[in-house]
């Protein structure tokens, strides 16, 4: 996923309630799937920041010795400016871009 592609505000914007409960008709429901979303995006987007990272590593043992690498440096800056992931993913929720379904909800219907 690129995130720079993203529409996501890189601050924090303040919504209204009222939008992000109409498409679940509940706002602490809409908020559970934004947290989940959102834990999602973090796991993806740390694991992409290690992979980059672990190209550069460096395997010495000596703890004297302490190299500042240019390109690990603008990499983590790069990450740093990105929008949270929390951002992220009340953007895609507002966007419809989530797909969520409750289970207990089907069994319901089934009944």
């Amino acid at each position: 996923m690129d995130y720079k592609k993203s529409k996501a505000p890189v601050n924090t914007v303040t919504r209204n309630i009222m939008d992000l409960s109409k498409d679940t008709g509940n706002i602490y429901e809409s908020v559970a799937i934004i947290a989940k979303r959102a834990n999602q995006i973090s796991v993806e987007m740390k694991q992409d920041l290690s992979k980059k990272l672990a190209e550069f590593a460096s395997y010495n043992d000596s703890l004297e010795e302490v190299f500042e690498n240019r390109e690990q440096i603008e990499i983590s800056r790069y990450y740093e400016k990105l929008p949270k992931p929390t951002l992220l993913a009340t953007q895609e929720f507002v966007d419809g871009q989530v797909y969520y379904r409750d289970p207990m909800k089907k069994t319901e219907e089934e009944e």
